[in-house]
């Protein structure tokens, strides 16, 4: 059901003609059951009647008064039929015989509950999101489901397990998407998966982050090793390439500039010693050759 905007009468100008007219109905009834100095009953019957009616009538144009704040919209009904939605703010003045609901369009937002579920490779991960949202449908929110915010965080739920099952938590090749390493690709998955279970709701998703994310007790020890295993590795990757970069570089100068001849036996031993030097962890102790090169 889509929404229909409906127009409404200003409430202030209907709340004076009420006060007016409850004054009037007043001074009638006083009058007219005064006494009548040619009978002994009422003065009036008719003025009697007709305070009643306008009495009646005042009441009855007080409850179609009602008030709307900025960002809020009133759903009217008349006995189960939707009428149309009012979204002007302030004092408003509507059928009194129109049932109305009032819906904040408010932006809301909430975190998940910590859920643990399956990443892509099976590794059971605790994982949390913050859901930035607010309702753009006021009739859709009404009618097409029960109770829009249960709707929204159960919803919610849902997407994230459903996002989680489809990403690594850590990235193992070149250009995979990974929950730990490319936040914002994953963040516009889960809106884009949320708004797709809430467009039916009249509910528009501004923002969905993950706010935690960690592996599961169970197997945080043995994946924080699996983590320093592959930082040291990449680290000593980095150094060896380095290092041989380096060797080469001085083979080149030596022999370029004529510095030194060597033959391949000392220049096996020249790039064994450099490399050591270079990939080791502690400072060496260098042995200085006084004699001859051989």
């Amino acid at each position: 059901m889509k929404e229909r905007i409906l127009k409404s009468l200003p409430g202030i100008p209907v709340l004076v003609a009420v006060l007016l007219a409850v004054i009037a109905a007043i001074w009638l009834f006083v009058t007219g059951v005064g006494p009548d100095p040619d009978n002994a009953g009422i003065h009036s019957v008719g003025q009697v009647i007709g305070a009643v009616i306008l009495a009646i009538a005042a009441f009855l144009s007080l409850i179609g008064l009602y008030k709307l704040e900025p960002n809020q919209g009133a759903v009217l009904s008349l006995f189960g039929k939707y009428v149309g939605t009012v979204k002007e703010n302030g004092l408003r003045w509507n059928n009194p015989f129109y049932a109305k609901r009032k819906i904040s369009e408010r932006v809301r937002n909430f975190e998940s509950g910590r859920l643990k579920v399956n990443e892509l490779d099976g590794s059971p991960i605790e994982i949390a999101a913050v859901i930035v949202w607010r309702v753009v449908d006021c009739a859709e929110a009404v009618y097409n489901v029960d109770d829009y915010e249960s709707f929204v965080h159960i919803q919610s739920e849902s997407a994230l397990r459903a996002m989680a099952t489809s990403y690594p938590y850590d990235q193992h090749q070149e250009g995979q998407l990974a929950l730990r390493s490319h936040a914002n690709e994953v963040g516009q998955h889960l809106k884009d998966e949320l708004q797709a279970r809430l467009a039916d709701a009249g509910v528009e998703v501004l923002d969905a982050r993950i706010s935690h994310l960690a592996y599961a007790p169970e197997i945080a020890q043995a994946m924080l090793q699996r983590q320093q295993a592959n930082a040291i590795i990449a680290a000593r990757t980095r150094i060896v390439a380095g290092a041989v970069g380096m060797v080469e570089m001085a083979l080149e100068e030596l022999q370029k500039n004529g510095v030194v001849q060597l033959d391949e036996e000392r220049k096996a031993q020249m790039v064994s010693n450099l490399l050591v030097v270079l990939c080791g962890e502690r400072a060496t102790q260098p042995i200085v050759n006084a004699g001859t090169l051989y």
